[in-house]
């Protein structure tokens, strides 16, 4: 198999966080202790490394505070960790996430967004005058270490430390437009991630999945006349942002390269995995992406209070496979999962337990 997709033989051992269940509020020095979450995936054949998943996470992300009642809450990341660490088939790969230099942002966002962005924060608002986005004093570096943690996602996935990697990352991303921030959303994660990919490991085509139950308007605004990166989307429709139709399909240089889906509430396997299957892997294997990013966004999910969509656990391993599959004929492998929505806690554990043991390339039994 391709080298991109393994780690080097006498790279360092694998650690699974002792004692059993991880509480809601990871202790910052055990963590520091014992290097985190380490997952690897099932042993490796004799002589080949082993294949490794990787986790993007930090604290800092939950002092992102937005309010007891606001659906893209702190506790969603202990949902999906605590969760993960309860699997005891998981070990995962810990990629310490950094943060994003202002350079990297405005890869994908206008400097004037930059500068308004840090100044609401700054100055104490509690929503950015951009849109629909509660913030706080914190909101800053959480949505920086946000975009930073996919940034080194992307690395992990080139330097052959993680075959696919998890970025359990908050805020969300995919509603944030070049020149706004809106929908519970600060900056791109994934399109930063993608513009980082072509700069910094100088790749040319990048395939973004969005399986969100709303449309990523902001991905599809900042790449609709870029055809070196492909937006692939299923959603709700008629439903928030309003964006997303089927004619939709970029513009200029990137004519071709956005493919919407969009559909009734109501949706689930026959649709969207029908979706993936006859429209997007036709297209991928045209496109020939060489890194795939999805954004994950969990309120797709049967049962989510912001969704009407009926996907099931079982459903999202089998999106997981068809990316999986996408990467590795394409791709060398590499996939970089960057968390979107997902606002039912008990249904966000579920999924993403789902999806991460798929990438880790483990059987749905527990």
């Amino acid at each position: 198999m391709n080298e991109a997709r393994h780690g080097h033989a006498g790279r360092r051992s694998f650690l699974k966080l002792a004692g059993g269940a991880c509480m809601i509020s990871f202790v910052p020095s055990l963590l520091r202790a014992i290097g985190g979450f380490a997952f690897a995936g099932d042993e490796a054949a004799p002589g080949k490394p082993p294949f490794r998943t990787g986790i993007v996470y930090s604290p800092v992300y939950k002092k992102h505070i937005t309010g007891i009642r606001h659906p893209e809450r702190p506790e969603r990341c202990d949902a999906i960790m605590n969760a993960l660490e309860a699997d005891k088939q998981l070990r995962l790969e810990k990629i310490e996430p950094r943060p994003a230099t202002d350079a990297e942002i405005i890869a994908c966002h206008t400097e004037g967004y930059l500068d308004v962005a840090r100044r609401d924060i700054t100055s104490g608002a509690t929503n950015l005058s951009t849109g629909d986005t509660t913030v706080c004093k914190d909101s800053l570096a959480a949505a920086l270490l946000a975009a930073g943690g996919t940034l080194s996602a992307v690395d992990a996935v080139f330097e052959s430390k993680a075959n696919n990697v998890f970025c359990v990352v908050r805020p969300p991303g995919h509603h944030a437009r070049p020149a706004g921030g809106m929908g519970f959303c600060v900056f791109n994660n994934a399109a930063i991630a993608a513009r980082y990919a072509q700069k910094k490991h100088k790749i040319g085509k990048v395939l973004i999945v969005d399986w969100d139950v709303h449309h990523g308007n902001g991905t599809q605004d900042i790449f609709y006349e870029d055809g070196s990166v492909f937006y692939f989307s299923t959603h709700q429709s008629p439903w928030y942002p309003g964006t997303g139709r089927a004619d939709e399909t970029g513009a200029g240089k990137g004519k071709g390269s956005t493919l919407n889906c969009p559909f009734s509430a109501g949706a689930g396997e026959k649709e969207i995995i029908g979706a993936f299957t006859d429209k997007l892997v036709p297209a991928a294997n045209a496109f020939k992406p060489e890194l795939v990013i999805i954004s994950a966004g969990f309120d797709s999910r049967i049962g989510d209070p912001l969704g009407g969509f009926v996907l099931t656990d079982a459903d999202f391993r089998e999106l997981t496979k068809i990316m999986m599959t996408i990467a590795d004929e394409h791709a060398g492998g590499r996939v970089v999962s960057v968390l979107e929505g997902g606002y039912s806690l008990q249904g966000l554990a579920s999924a993403a337990t789902a999806h991460v043991r798929t990438l880790a390339g483990k059987k749905k039994g527990l």
